[in-house]
């Protein structure tokens, strides 16, 4: 019997992945209002580094479900994993863009370019019998993006993918021809680091085939 895993995030792309991996978690959305909490962050300790925003958002994602399953009244007894990818360029920090004029503004910048795509991962040990542990990490990936014409760029936001994530790309997607070629590990360009994960179990006594049935 596979140790429960609650992800702590709607991404499709971050299920996709696990299930890939032979883990089959169950699924609980957060409603973290991210942007009101990076405010709040950064009004009180300044602006934030952009792995620090990334830690920040997976951390609040993770422990409002672990909460939330509390208020229920429903016994997690499972580990609950919670994630966010934002991007790195030109010293600013991007999440999602805000709609198709931002997302062909952010490729004119990415475009020929380079950024570093950071997705923090926090962990809760919310079982029965586990350790109460609750801690996480981030894992950077650079991305090297190809030169786009302007058509392009706008061909490519009219699909409506960039929209749907942090760094307007998805290379396991449309975007995969645009990517030059990365430097780190490709899963957490998706949005989940298999690597980091292990190793995050790994720190409660828990090896990566316990998660597989």
């Amino acid at each position: 019997m596979a140790i429960p895993l609650i992800l702590a995030s709607a991404s499709p792309a971050r299920l996709a992945t696990l299930r890939s991996a032979g883990v089959e978690p169950t699924v609980r959305a957060s409603a973290v209002d991210e942007p009101a909490l990076v405010q709040r962050a950064e009004t009180e300790f300044g602006e934030l580094e952009a792995e620090d925003v990334a830690l920040l958002l997976a951390r609040a994602k993770c422990e409002a479900v672990a909460a939330g399953l509390v208020e229920a009244g429903e016994s997690a007894d499972a580990l609950v994993l919670g994630c966010d990818s934002v991007l790195e360029l030109g010293g600013q920090t991007f999440g999602k863009p805000a709609d198709a004029a931002d997302a062909i503004a952010r490729w004119q910048q990415m475009s020929g370019g380079s950024g570093v795509l950071h997705t923090g991962h926090w962990l809760i040990d919310d079982r029965d019998e586990g350790t109460d542990a609750t801690f996480g990490a981030v894992a950077s990936t650079t991305v090297h993006f190809a030169r786009l014409s302007q058509d392009e760029i706008e061909a490519y936001v009219a699909t409506g993918e960039p929209l749907e994530v942090a760094g307007a790309f998805k290379i396991d997607g449309l975007a995969g021809a645009y990517i030059r070629g990365i430097e780190g590990d490709y899963h957490n360009v998706v949005g989940l680091s298999l690597p980091l994960l292990r190793e995050l179990l790994a720190e409660v006594d828990v090896a990566w085939h316990e998660l597989r049935d």
